[in-house]
């Protein structure tokens, strides 16, 4: 019988937030693997457990993944630890999982505190639907691509810097999204938690002139949709009834898909 992969979701920074179970699920591993042995081991003795720990990080992801795959389709009972952060979630993971799958085993996992969710509830911003969009790409069209997307992001964006890149990070939103509110927490739970609040543009200012360092992680608030085109809906309700769509079919549609009124789309459809 193929064996267990436990995600383990590690604290984000005070060591006391580990829940009870995060330690049961380690001593009962066969093996431990760590994003940052190191830290892993800080982490156990705090939780009084001892284990084998082996690293899983980015740069050996994929050769950790085949073993974790080996050890399972044996039985065996797998850790899979991530420092500050949850499994697969901007954090190494999603190789081990896929190896667990492909070889029959059961993957479960031990929830912790998460970064994202507590920054939202720091924030004040809506929490109600938002999107996270982890780290930025550092350079090329993949980062322009994923600016513009946050300046068109209508929910509440959640984004995990790089202490390095904070000010660069910022510097660019501000030329997109400069007046949006904004709201930078750095170090949470930890000794020096700090939470800022402005707005993107004075975010920039401020955090260029810093040197940051720890965690961080930027929440920014949604924009305001935009305002619904009467020009494009006129030419898009043309273009249907050339198509041979009824006027009013075609009015009832593309009003409901644009926002704009139907009556007033319908006359200005007929003063063509």
């Amino acid at each position: 019988m193929a064996g267990t992969l436990i995600l383990c979701a590690g604290p984000i920074g005070n060591l006391a937030d580990a829940p009870p179970r995060l330690a049961e699920a380690l001593a009962s591993a066969s093996v431990i693997y760590a994003e940052d042995t190191r830290r892993a081991h800080t982490l156990l003795q705090h939780l009084g457990v001892q284990g084998s720990v082996r690293s899983y990080f980015v740069g050996n992801e994929s050769k950790r993944a085949a073993e974790i795959g080996s050890l399972l389709a044996g039985g065996a009972t797998i850790a899979l630890l991530t420092d500050a952060g949850t499994p697969a979630v901007a954090d190494p993971g999603v190789t081990a999982v896929r190896a667990a799958i492909e070889a029959g085993a059961t993957v479960t996992g031990i929830p912790g505190p998460s970064a994202v969710t507590l920054a939202i509830s720091l924030s004040g911003e809506s929490g109600d639907r938002f999107v996270f969009e982890g780290f930025l790409p550092r350079k090329g069209g993949a980062r322009t691509k994923r600016l513009q997307a946050v300046a068109g992001e209508e929910r509440t964006t959640v984004l995990f810097c790089a202490p390095r890149r904070l000010a660069s990070d910022l510097g660019d939103l501000a030329e997109l999204v400069g007046q949006r509110t904004c709201v930078v927490c750095r170090e949470m739970t930890k000794l020096h938690e700090e939470v800022w609040r402005g707005t993107v543009s004075e975010a920039a200012e401020h955090w260029a002139e810093r040197t940051v360092k720890g965690e961080v992680t930027v929440v920014i608030g949604g924009g305001e949709p935009p305002e619904p085109s009467l020009e494009a809906a006129i030419e898009a309700t043309m273009g249907a009834i050339e198509g041979g769509e009824r006027l009013s079919v075609a009015v009832k549609r593309i009003a409901r898909e644009t926002g704009v009124g139907r009556r007033a789309l319908y006359e200005a459809v007929i003063d063509r």
